[in-house]
């Protein structure tokens, strides 16, 4: 069978297992995160990489790592299970089958409070099927798109967007562990002054990029961007290890988001970030959106905005 021909058996439930494990990076953590076992899970990326032609991880060492083919692949994978789950929700749209879908930006659904909110949304609306379509920094034009209902993002959103605080934190700078400031507990933005973001994708809406970066310095200077794409944070890693860039991510990412080559430092004067449940005007009093928010409020306490 040539390559082309294998590439159209691939499985969506194996591409699926593939980027999850290009997340995590542990055949264990991908595999609780799949609710699968982790021999079910090594079988899934073996009959990928089978039906691809190619090999996609490279299990010489103790770690797991990508494959230059599997790093080049990620983002077709990415887009093709996207896909997948946009036929899903038109399928079920047409069907009438009622349900909510909600965008998700990576690993955030994972994140405090969205858990308890989820929780508070099912005993307040049992029954109600729920969708979550994995997003990525483009996650506030998902929305606008019109293809979910509701999302879990990071802040600031576009105007046209309102929006409910679900929680805030401290940032910090991912950088390559040969840099030699990844040996500094903790580093200023004018220490960071030379060295550039990786760039962003025109996906994503501008105020976000401008926050993300911290865009322009407390000094009034602009940052200088590399001549990548990314539109999401697990698939800069490879690059930030490389030393092609520098990304400002939550605290969190030190643990959720641990890389080889890939170093975590404090900021001392980084923008906190901040996460919310955001909708777009017209959805907000449908059934299950105005459930998912009164949610949201009773666990949080916060007003909305926007």
């Amino acid at each position: 069978m040539t390559r082309n021909g294998a590439a159209r058996d691939a499985n969506v439930r194996h591409l699926r297992a593939f980027l999850v494990l290009a997340e995590e990076l542990h055949f264990g953590r991908a595999a609780a995160r799949l609710f699968i076992t982790q021999p079910a899970l090594s079988q899934r990326i073996r009959a990928l990489e089978r039906d691809l032609g190619v090999r996609l991880l490279d299990r010489s060492t103790r770690r797991v790592g990508l494959t230059c083919s599997g790093a080049e692949l990620l983002p077709a994978v990415e887009e093709a299970v996207r896909a997948a789950d946009r036929l899903r929700e038109q399928a079920g749209a047409r069907s009438g089958a009622g349900g909510l879908v909600i965008a998700s930006f990576e690993n955030i659904a994972l994140m405090e409070p969205v858990p308890a909110v989820m929780d508070a949304f099912r005993a307040a609306a049992p029954g109600v099927g729920v969708a979550f379509r994995r997003a990525a920094f483009d996650t506030a034009t998902v929305l606008l798109e019109g293809d979910a209902d509701a999302a879990f993002l990071f802040l600031p959103v576009p105007d046209g967007i309102q929006y409910l605080t679900l929680a805030e934190g401290a940032r910090c700078a991912a950088l390559s562990a040969a840099d030699p400031l990844a040996r500094r507990e903790v580093i200023s933005l004018a220490d960071l002054r030379d060295r550039p973001h990786l760039g962003w994708s025109p996906r994503v809406p501008k105020v976000y990029r401008q926050h993300w970066s911290t865009d322009p310095r407390p000094d009034g200077s602009p940052v200088r961007y590399t001549g990548h794409d990314v539109v999401d944070y697990s698939g800069s890693l490879l690059a930030i290890a490389m030393g092609e860039g520098i990304q400002l991510p939550p605290e969190a990412a030190r643990h959720r988001y641990p890389r080889p080559g890939v170093a975590y430092v404090d900021v001392k004067d980084l923008p906190p970030w901040s996460m919310g449940l955001a909708w777009l005007p017209g959805k907000r009093d449908l059934p299950h959106v105005r459930a998912l928010r009164a949610a949201a409020h009773r666990v949080t306490g916060e007003r909305e905005r926007g």
